[in-house]
């Protein structure tokens, strides 16, 4: 591997890499000023990192302090501001700017401002900076606050970069580390190869035997470093060597869990290995139910080899196959420190713009030379004189290039600079088109059908016991992925950064027209087969030649969804076929994100699943044949199934909840499943209501019971837990101090409508109908609320989720890293 000093920079490069940055800023400024069709403001919130929002300079707050002194300069003056004066500050802006730079030592003698440097309380908050106002100001009131704040602009910025760059750099020595291991590692296989200590076809040739000490039982429990992340990258997962048991730091300190059973897990994650005179631990994750399972039954077999002699130790084979699934994880994390240094580039460039522009504008509103003086100081301070992360970057990049990308720069930069998948104007044709087509077969399907009497209440109808439920399937399903793709709408223009928490690839997520695309092209090919279906049984066609046209429909779907060619978003389908298989499993699945977050879904499509299940029946056993559609109502496994199906969601959702509990150690996360099991029960309850004939009242009171009190359960959970909003001591009354909208009617008109769609359960005791139309048709209609209720949920919680993020400034994953030295055992 090669050595940190051989990506050392020379002073040449270091000057002309500064020269070069302060051209391109000025060359970016000049572009700004020519386009008056975007204000710079604009620009700037667009291209600001969303998570280190309230780390940037607060160039709107500085334009209100402006204002301010540019009111009062008018109401002293009204005639200052001339033509004049505004040409001459923009033609001596670029010869300002370009007179400027950290390696100048010429100095003003007389000015406005004198800005002083001071040194600060503690060393990790580097130097302060504080401007003294000269006797120029006729009125320095004003100028005083905008200078108070630009000062504290500036110490803000060159702090937090300090911060961010020692904890990249922390990050980076830790992964060469790691790397040097794994390539020790990787040449002792090697050398055992070469001289020939086994044999060629031997099955050890793939594994690389060392000791593991005994005395590691001894070893001081350090606090991990590197700490496993509530969202880990789908793809990551696949390849992981190290999960570690421990969560994240910040919720480290409000774990409970107890200190045997964490002593007793951290020794199934990590095993420590004598190895070249170092005691490296290795961390072998839980993610999935093998090693889930294989991590339980190491935890007998060593119990049983500690009761036998120790001393004489026991031997480990590192597989070469675990090596390569940790070459894997600290490949991911190295993607992820570059994003971040590529982030904290972003964060010194849009700030040295905003002090430019902001300062260019104070010097129009005053008509001093305030620019060249502060923007001097602003050159020199640390976050923008301090060429560490750029050091850093370009040597995580040739590390990078030369152990995993083989030498080929143009395959590192596919991982390490991915580009974004553009988005055609195609799809926005074919999302028309196939809206067009829709609404049209949807005219023709309502009014045929109704012509037919197909949708009225009727004691037999067979067309409402076997066909519906397929339209009715469909329609929940496309109709709740219609709301996601106006969630991600939502979510761009608020700026929440919901790839970052979905753990999305930037080249395959799904962009909102994609989603409408989807729902428009599924949705036309539903309602054109229901057409042509209804078509034919008018025409005097029986329902047993025509009956299997809905089942090749639901077919032509499932087989759609696990196609292996690539074609129709391929990718998205297997991602949500794995989110699948995660949920189904739980709790051995580790549950990030977007696996609890499918879940909560699941939990609002149950009578969507209950028409899948019925479906599924009838077409398996054989029913459409014989039109005996009964069978599937009355066999005594089908009705122990329907039971089942109705609370599976939720218990999924209530084990992925126990598992983040033994995870994190949060009780929090205990409170959260006695939420889902209250669910369980409640519709558990629904059930055997709707299945008894009777309808006694003991039923009724129990459905009412359980009912209520989940409703206000969930309710409270949504507000305040989910949504973050109920705080008393906010300064949005019953709100947050963060909002991402700036209406705050949206917030409290959100609240009452999802505490009034909770309520939907009543149409199960008050059995409200719409006229003479079949009763399934109501149970579509509320489901669809709750569908719709949950697409507004989606947002909110999502938002509370980015307030967390970037409250805490997280904007790179922390992926987990499989080497622990430890420097000695006892």
């Amino acid at each position: 591997m090669s050595s940190p000093s051989s990506f050392q920079h020379s002073q040449q490069s270091l000057l002309h890499h500064h020269h070069h940055h302060l051209h391109s800023l000025s060359h970016t400024l000049l572009q700004t000023e020519s386009n008056n069709m975007v204000k710079f403001s604009k620009q700037f919130e667009g291209q600001l990192i969303p998570e280190w929002k309230h780390a940037f300079v607060d160039y709107w707050q500085l334009k209100k302090d402006l204002k301010k002194l540019y009111l009062l300069k008018n109401d002293n003056n009204p005639a200052a501001a001339t033509t004049a004066a505004t040409a001459k500050a923009a033609t001596t802006l670029l010869s300002s700017i370009k007179k400027l730079s950290i390696f100048c030592h010429q100095q003003r003698d007389h000015g406005p401002i004198h800005v002083h440097k001071k040194l600060a309380s503690s060393a990790s908050k580097g130097d302060m900076y504080e401007t003294e106002l000269l006797d120029q100001f006729a009125d320095t009131t004003a100028a005083k606050e905008f200078f108070s704040c630009l000062d504290f602009q500036l110490n803000k910025v060159n702090q937090f970069y300090k911060t961010k760059e020692s904890e990249f750099m922390e990050r980076g020595d830790s992964l060469k580390k790691q790397l040097e291991i794994l390539i020790d590692l990787k040449s002792a296989i090697q050398h055992r190869r070469q001289t020939g200590d086994i044999a060629p076809d031997s099955k050890e040739d793939s594994s690389i035997s060392y000791t593991i000490s005994c005395a590691e039982e001894s070893v001081k429990d350090k606090t991990e470093q590197e700490q496993s992340p509530e969202n880990i990258n789908d793809e990551l997962e696949k390849t992981e060597l190290a999960f570690s048991d421990s969560p994240r730091s910040e919720e480290m300190e409000n774990s409970t869990r107890s200190k045997s059973l964490d002593k007793k897990w951290r020794s199934v994650s990590g095993r420590v290995i004598s190895f070249q005179g170092k005691n490296i631990k290795v961390n072998i994750p839980l993610t999935t139910p093998s090693r889930t399972f294989s991590a339980i039954s190491h935890l007998f077999r060593e119990d049983l080899a500690n009761s036998k002699k120790c001393n004489e130790g026991t031997k480990l084979h590192i597989k070469k196959t675990r090596l390569h699934h940790a070459e894997k994880m600290i490949k991911g994390a190295f993607v992820e420190l570059y994003k971040g240094l590529g982030f904290l580039k972003t964060y010194r460039h849009l700030n040295m713009l905003a002090f430019i522009k902001i300062l260019k504008k104070f010097d129009k509103v005053t008509d001093k030379q305030v620019l060249p003086i502060y923007l001097k100081v602003v050159e020199s301070s640390y976050f923008n004189s301090s060429d560490k992360v750029i050091k850093l970057a370009d040597e995580v990049e040739e590390l990078f290039i030369k152990n995993f990308a083989e030498e080929d720069k143009r395959k590192a930069m596919k991982y390490l600079k991915p580009k974004q998948r553009k988005e055609s104007h195609g799809i926005t044709f074919f999302v028309g088109l196939f809206t067009g087509c829709f609404i049209a077969l949807l005219i023709g399907y309502v009014i045929m059908a109704h012509i037919m009497g197909m949708y009225k209440r009727q004691p037999f109808s067979l067309y409402m016991e076997t066909v519906y439920p397929i339209l009715s399937m469909f329609s929940l399903m496309f109709l709740h992925f219609f709301l996601y793709g106006c969630n991600i709408f939502a979510w761009r223009k608020t700026r929440i950064n919901y790839s970052f928490i979905f753990e999305l690839s930037a080249t395959k997520e799904l962009k909102y027209r994609d989603v409408f695309l989807i729902c428009t092209t599924s949705m036309t090919a539903v309602i054109g087969v229901m057409f042509v279906h209804l078509a034919l049984l008018s025409k005097g066609y029986s329902y047993t030649q025509v009956q299997v046209i809905p089942g090749l429909l639901l077919l032509f779907f499932l087989l759609l969804l696990v196609c292996p060619f690539n074609i129709y978003y391929r990718s998205s389908r297997y991602r949500f076929i794995r989110v699948m298989r995660n949920i189904a499993f739980s709790p051995l699945y580790k549950v990030v994100m977007l696996d609890f977050f499918m879940a909560d879904q699941l939990c609002s499509q149950v009578p969507m699943l209950r028409n899948l299940e019925y479906m599924a029946c009838y077409y398996i056993t054989g029913s459409y044949k014989t039109q005996n559609y009964n069978y599937c109502m009355n066999a005594k496994h089908y009705r122990d199934l329907a039971y089942a199906v109705s609370f599976l969601p939720y218990y999924w959702r209530a084990m992925q909840c126990a598992r983040r509990w033994f995870d994190e150690g949060q009780t929090s996360h205990l409170v959260n499943l006695g939420k889902y099991v209250s669910a369980m029960l409640a519709a558990g309850a629904k059930v055997a209501y709707e299945k008894d004939k009777a309808k006694g009242v003991g039923w009724l009171c129990l459905v009412v019971i359980m009912s209520s009190g989940a409703t206000v359960y969930q309710v409270y959970w949504d507000f305040v837990k989910d949504w973050g909003l109920l705080q008393m001591n906010s300064k949005n009354p019953w709100l947050r101090n963060d909002l991402m909208l700036r209406r705050k009617t949206v917030y409290y008109f959100s609240m009452g409508l999802n505490f009034i769609l909770r309520l939907a359960w009543l149409q199960t005791v008050l059995h409200s109908t719409f006229g003479h139309v079949d009763s399934r048709v109501t149970g579509l209609f509320l489901a669809a609320l709750e569908v719709i209720r949950r697409g507004l949920w989606n947002f909110f919680r999502l938002e509370n989720e980015h307030l967390n993020n970037a409250g805490k400034f997280r904007a790179v994953n922390p992926v987990p890293l499989p080497f622990d030295e430890i420097d000695e055992v006892d």
